[in-house]
């Protein structure tokens, strides 16, 4: 294989044609959905929301890199029962970039996005979801605002034992490439960390809304110097403890990522007394792997939710 065709991503062999999905998938985009901007300390931050807003509110976050509309095939699912909103947090997707990142900020935009939906009007207080990166700013948004919400779900986001080797990988906050066509970026688009994904009409969505027009023609939207940066949410697993509300771990069942005594010691970190839930089939990227087996468990979820109080001892 020449080094040329190795850096090719799994969307090459399309040739820049869109790759079309099953009948939900097409119908789960094509629901409309408001766009809308808030300055939050400083940045324009971007966020899309679907459904009736006196509902309770479900925010969705997402990973490193990746934007809101990694939850255009989910919300539409979601948004009968919820008012359901989802962002891109600062230096992602259509928000602006920060000269500084910093998880308290991540919380702060959460928090923020949820207020100007409408959530902290309805009498039932939102919950949150989020995946990988976007799970470590919500475990912090549990611990200090618990109170305030109903509950979070905590997707494929690791805490790691004291004697288990952990870190993300160092990369270099160099430029991104400008590619003079959509077919060569697309060519290069790759999941973060890498993994397979036989889905390949939510890895070409996903890819496509991954880019921004430029000089010279398309790059990728996030601010390279995000992936430089280490971020830290202070003690992880006492801010797990420390969730003042509702929780829940999701998992995918071939996660590299967090396998299952990663699952296992989360769940002696919250007592025993939350739930661990398996995604079968699923690797780190869950929502793209097994979309509908998530919105299944994540709807039997909060219907149980329903029946138990919001708030949790710590």
């Amino acid at each position: 294989m020449s080094d040329n065709i190795s850096r090719l991503g799994p969307l090459a062999r399309y040739n820049g044609e869109r790759v079309a999905g099953p009948a939900w998938f097409e119908d789960a985009i094509a629901v409309p959905c408001e766009s809308r901007e808030i300055d939050i300390s400083g940045a324009r931050i971007h966020y899309l929301r679907w459904g009736d807003r006196s509902k309770p509110g479900l925010l969705l976050v997402h990973g490193n890199g990746a934007h809101a509309y990694w939850w255009s095939f989910i919300a539409p699912f979601l948004a009968r029962e919820y008012n359901v909103a989802a962002l891109d947090l600062s230096g992602m997707g259509d928000s602006d970039h920060r000269s500084r990142y910093a998880m308290d900020l991540f919380v702060e935009e959460e928090m923020a996005v949820a207020a100007d939906a409408g959530m902290f009007e309805n009498p039932e207080p939102p919950v949150v979801v989020a995946h990988s990166f976007g799970g470590f700013a919500t475990i912090l948004a549990g611990a200090r605002h618990g109170d305030r919400l109903a509950g979070t779900v905590i997707v494929d986001s690791p805490v790691h034992p004291p004697d288990r080797p952990h870190g993300p990988p160092h990369r270099e906050g160099r430029p991104h490439r400008i590619y003079p066509t959509l077919n060569e970026a697309l060519s290069r688009f790759r999941l973060a960390p890498e993994q397979p994904c036989e889905n390949d009409y939510i890895v070409d969505f996903i890819a496509r809304k991954s880019l921004r027009a430029v000089e010279g023609g398309l790059t990728w939207k996030f601010d390279p110097s995000l992936w430089s940066q280490r971020f830290s949410i202070g003690d992880t697993a006492e801010c797990l403890r420390s969730t003042r509300c509702r929780i829940a771990i999701m998992r995918g069942e071939n996660s590299v990522l967090m396998p299952p005594e990663v699952g296992a010691y989360m769940y002696s970190l919250l007592g025993h007394a939350a739930p661990v839930i398996e995604i079968p089939q699923a690797r780190h990227h869950v929502m793209l792997d097994q979309p509908l087996a998530f919105v299944a468990a994540l709807r039997a979820l909060l219907a149980d939710w329903n029946h138990s109080l919001p708030t949790r001892r710590v």
